[in-house]
């Protein structure tokens, strides 16, 4: 909440000067886990992992800044079009699997419950009343808590039971955060990292590269420029970099908040600062932080199951941006939707079998390849960038005009 705070403030009074929330973005978490996979065979140790975390993200937020600064976004998009930047999207979602049914499987009750709320809610009484879309998720989520609670303190749910309430962190916690740089300790880097990561990076600039225009459509401001994009993506460079050194992830444009402006009317810049502060204070007070923390793990599991398919068919609408009727395209996003998949299946299996990929005599360039090899973002970004640019195609069928 700190650095989405602080990325909203750098946005919206310096970057695209436009009334958009910045915030953390899904388009990270693939690389984020990749990257988990891969220092946890060398430590277990949370810090040492975040700080691997830590590092990449720096390195990609250089990039980002470049892009920005440099004026390149525009050069950037004439390569990534809907049929790399659609898979890649939908493979953010797919590649989250594993973290959807087995966590909300500890408990149905409650994980099931968020789903129907949420369902019930985004899409049943939103028709009617559209704000509730809105606060859909919030609202579900401190529904299903409270219940929560109600079982816990009346004993139905025990420590051991999945799904009880553990009340300590908020004991614990101090009232405000005083560890708030380099929370995880010195950043450490890896070239490899970097890679991984800037698969999640391009992703987020074309997603926001689309949220400027829309806001900008949407809040009545003038047409956008083309120095109001490279201002606004320099500023998410320069917010994720500052975010790191605070020991927060990447952030990007929120979309739903541009909905919000829709549904409201509310195109202020002051209104957004004046949440950008209540963000950054929310940040500091560490007990509210602590309180989230209590969250129960299948809750969490049940907001997975909602959410991150949900992704995988914005990367489809993404990609339908593109002639779908071209087996130019068909052909590409197929196969790089399965090599994204199944691309890192050889490379788990290759380790699994306890003969994994190395290039003798230069292991630093296997660990690189590895650690690709393992990330469907990255295994799809690359191979389509390469297909959709090396095989002819016209701008109308690729989805760029």
């Amino acid at each position: 909440m700190l650095s989405a705070g602080i990325a909203t403030l750098l946005q919206v009074n310096f970057g695209t000067r436009l009334p958009i929330v910045q915030g953390m973005s899904f388009a990270f978490l693939g690389p984020y886990f990749a990257i988990i996979a891969m220092v946890t065979t060398r430590s277990n140790d949370v810090a040492t992992i975040m700080a691997y975390i830590t590092g990449a993200i720096i390195l990609g937020s250089v990039v980002e800044i470049f892009i920005g600064f440099s004026g390149l976004i525009g050069k950037v998009t004439k390569y990534l079009t809907p049929v790399v930047i659609g898979p890649v999207v939908t493979l953010i979602g797919l590649s989250l699997y594993g973290a959807g049914a087995p966590q909300a499987g500890e408990n149905w009750f409650l994980s099931g419950l968020v789903i129907a709320l949420i369902f019930f809610l985004s899409l049943v009484v939103s028709r009617k009343k559209p704000m509730v879309s809105a606060f859909s998720i919030l609202t579900s989520v401190i529904i299903v808590y409270i219940i929560a609670v109600i079982l816990t303190v009346t004993g139905v749910y025990t420590p051991a039971t999945p799904g009880y309430v553990d009340f300590s962190p908020i004991a614990n916690a101090q009232w405000f955060r005083l560890n708030i740089f380099f929370p995880w300790g010195t950043p450490k880097f890896d070239f490899s990292f970097l890679l991984v990561i800037l698969a999640g990076y391009l992703a987020s600039i074309i997603e926001s590269y689309g949220d400027y225009h829309t806001i900008a459509a949407v809040s009545g401001a003038p047409k956008l420029t083309g120095a109001q994009v490279s201002r606004g993506i320099s500023m998410e460079g320069l917010a994720c970099f500052l975010g790191a050194i605070l020991g927060g992830p990447c952030n990007t444009s929120y979309s739903e908040n541009i909905a919000l402006v829709g549904l409201t009317g509310v195109a202020s810049r002051y209104v957004v600062n004046v949440g950008a502060g209540i963000l950054i204070f929310l940040g500091i007070f560490a007990k509210f932080g602590a309180v989230v923390a209590t969250i129960p793990s299948p809750i969490v599991g049940g907001l997975y199951c909602s959410l991150f398919g949900l992704i995988a068919a914005v990367g489809v609408s993404n990609a339908a941006k593109a002639d779908l009727s071209s087996m130019r395209n068909l052909m590409i996003m197929g196969f790089i939707l399965f090599m994204g998949l199944s691309v890192p299946a050889y490379f788990s299996g290759l380790e699994a079998a306890g003969t994994p990929f190395v290039i003798e005599g230069a292991t630093w360039l296997s660990d690189i390849i590895t650690t690709i090899g393992k990330t469907s973002m990255a295994v799809a970004a690359i191979l389509g960038l390469i297909l959709d640019n090396i095989i002819p195609g016209t701008p109308e069928e690729r989805g760029i005009i």
